[in-house]
């Protein structure tokens, strides 16, 4: 059974959350809070990337906002939803406890997760499809660390915005999407992951790990990136009805967010 369901919150059949990068001052714990305090969900799958253990390693960065996070997530998993966990490569050190249970919450190197209308998704975070991660892990370390130099320079920009009066937008999303190598690197990254989930027999494919939240067919296959929570703060949702949505927390927002009240 679930628990008691408020009355402004949004049911869903499935709800994918990844690259949360609890840990690091580019997290947006505060939009995470309260998305979740938002909706019901029967199931949450943890789409990797929910803790920065590179970022962690180095130095300790744990407010209270990012407690917050997972124990509301544990609490939902206590309460009768199921909580699923799929290491991402920041999050690496769990892909050890895959096929165990930890307070209720199920660990998995990936899944099929089969919709509503009976459409079937492979679900991975999908990092294995990410040539700089697999075969050159210190580039990979390099560009983490000028990756949240950039995050960090996009905080004092939307604390810049904010005095002026405007909402939140990812100045490092906007870099991103406008150069060509990195346009270049996720139309690669799309293609892989869709190539798996064929070959997997499945429909779709939901996954994370770059950070670019996007909804299409690539050649009968369903593409699904759930975004991120450090600069877009999107989430994929199944409706009840097996229709698969992305969610824009910090857009449907106005960019603007009230700390949130204590997780339910």
């Amino acid at each position: 059974m679930h628990g008691t369901i408020g009355p402004m919150r949004r049911r869903y059949r499935a709800v994918f959350i990844s690259d949360v990068h609890l840990g690091t001052k580019g997290c947006k714990a505060d939009f995470l809070l309260d998305f979740l305090n938002s909706i019901d969900a029967q199931t949450i799958y943890l789409v990797g990337d929910i803790f920065d253990g590179w970022r962690l390693k180095r130095s300790w960065y744990w407010p209270e906002s990012h407690g917050a996070v997972v124990q509301t997530i544990l609490k939902r998993a206590r309460k009768g939803t199921r909580v699923i966990y799929i290491p991402g490569n920041h999050d690496e050190v769990l892909r050890g406890y895959t096929g165990l249970h930890f307070c209720d919450v199920e660990v998995v190197r990936e899944t099929i997760h089969t919709g509503a209308d009976g459409t079937r998704y492979l679900v991975l975070h999908g990092d294995q499809f990410d040539g700089v991660v697999k075969y050159a892990k210190w580039l990979a370390l390099l560009g983490d660390w000028a990756y949240n130099l950039m995050l960090a320079a996009n905080e004092w920009f939307n604390f810049a915005r904010r005095k002026l009066g405007f909402g939140y937008w990812s100045l490092s999303a906007y870099l991103k999407h406008r150069v060509k190598n990195a346009v270049q690197f996720i139309a690669n990254y799309e293609h892989a992951v869709a190539d798996e989930a064929r070959r997997q027999n499945c429909d779709g494919v939901i996954c994370g790990h770059i950070h670019h939240a996007e909804h299409r067919e690539m050649q009968g296959i369903v593409y699904l990136n759930d975004g991120d929570w450090v600069e877009s703060c999107t989430a994929l949702v199944e409706h009840l009805d097996g229709r698969m949505e992305i969610l824009n927390w910090a857009e449907a927002k106005g960019g603007v967010l009230q700390i949130p009240a204590k997780a339910a």
